[in-house]
């Protein structure tokens, strides 16, 4: 199999996108050759069988630090002419070295190729976990050969085309270790920041916590990319200090995914508030770090199992979020252990990286 990867970002480094750099090492084992186009690339270190082709907008970046400012609307729109002129070139120029198409995460791609490859009889590939359901998605569903998914609440749009896979999480790397008692009840959240993830029933949560003098630290891991999202941050954090709560959460900013394990092993709860309704990838990887979870998002509630009813609480609900995660920290150490443990074999068995790319290359070839 000749296969032609398109993602967002190459960047091991990344603190969104940098786990996928794992997912090419795993297409790698199963493919003669990959060529992988990226709207940008970083650092990265791949097999001999891989090619990495960027659109170029690491170059766009270097430039504004060299001449810091904002760009014109004309030089917005020019940038992105380039970008699709350059998608254009490469995917002509290397299309007889791929056979095969897995577009991840963005459908704009097979928008813009979804013709041309139908054409050059490809066939075509999109992962997509998300709620969201537009234009661009519509199109690019009439085009895919193979729609694949972590879950079923994970792609909202109905089609024949969907094929539940199961997320791909690198459980050789998420590993449970045997941890100190914290003196301080550790919570920890992973994510960007932004207004779906509902940082404000996090917040008055804990300060629900608090007025009960039960002590906790709370560590929030992740940016905020948009001004939207800037925004939201900076009301948070403004919310934070009006309850007085600035001694007890931490926002630590982005991290390299590779650098997430320290994280999620010194803490003693990790928590979810998203309203996405997708499968949370962070979620998974505290789960196989064999950190209990509490969380709101119901495409979880098949991963709980037996334990969702005392992990779960109700969307923008602050009492009933206190008092689960004031449930994992009065659980006896042989509870917690059994519960952890259960629901790391879950991922293990159907969310691990290994499996997920087998089973999809099976399908591709």
């Amino acid at each position: 199999m000749k296969l032609l990867i398109i993602t967002q970002k190459v960047d091991r480094n990344d603190p969104i996108l940098g786990f996928f750099h794992r997912w090419i090492i795993e297409f790698a084992k199963h493919a003669d050759r990959i060529s992988v186009i990226c709207l940008e690339q970083g650092e990265y270190d791949l097999p001999k069988n891989v090619a990495v082709y960027s659109l170029g907008k690491e170059l766009r970046e270097r430039s504004d630090l060299k001449n810091p400012g904002p760009r014109s609307v004309l030089e917005e729109q020019l940038q992105k002419v380039r970008y699709v002129f350059n998608f254009y070139r490469l995917i002509w120029r290397e299309r007889k070295n791929y056979d095969v198409v897995f577009v991840h995460m963005n459908p704009v791609y097979i928008v813009l190729g979804g013709a041309l490859w139908r054409m050059w009889k490809k066939k075509i590939s999109l992962w997509y976990t998300h709620k969201s359901v537009d234009l661009k998605l519509r199109i690019a569903e009439k085009f895919v050969h193979t729609i694949f998914t972590a879950s079923k609440e994970s792609f909202r749009l109905k089609s024949e085309k969907v094929c539940v896979t199961g997320h791909g999480i690198d459980v050789e790397r998420f590993m449970p270790v045997e941890k100190k008692e914290n003196k301080i009840f550790r919570i920890i959240t992973v994510g960007r920041v932004s207004p779906v993830k509902d940082y404000e029933t996090l917040i008055n949560a804990v300060e629900t916590l608090s007025q009960k003098n039960v002590s906790v630290f709370v560590e929030v891991v992740g940016g905020a990319d948009t001004p939207k999202q800037k925004k939201y941050l900076d009301r948070i954090k403004g919310a934070v200090k009006e309850k007085d709560l600035e001694n007890i959460f931490s926002f630590i900013g982005p991290i390299p995914n590779k650098d997430l394990l320290q994280y999620l092993q010194g803490a003693d709860v990790f928590v979810n508030m998203s309203h996405t309704g997708s499968l949370d990838k962070a979620v998974l990887e505290a789960i196989a770090s064999e950190v209990p979870v509490v969380t709101c998002n119901e495409a979880v509630a098949d991963i709980l199992g037996k334990y969702k009813s005392v992990l779960m609480f109700p969307k923008g609900d602050p009492k009933s979020f206190a008092e689960k995660i004031n449930f994992v920290r009065n659980l006896d150490v042989q509870q917690k252990k059994e519960m952890v443990r259960n629901l790391r074999d879950v991922v293990v068995k159907k969310h691990n990286i290994g499996k997920l790319i087998t089973n999809i290359t099976e399908i591709l070839k």
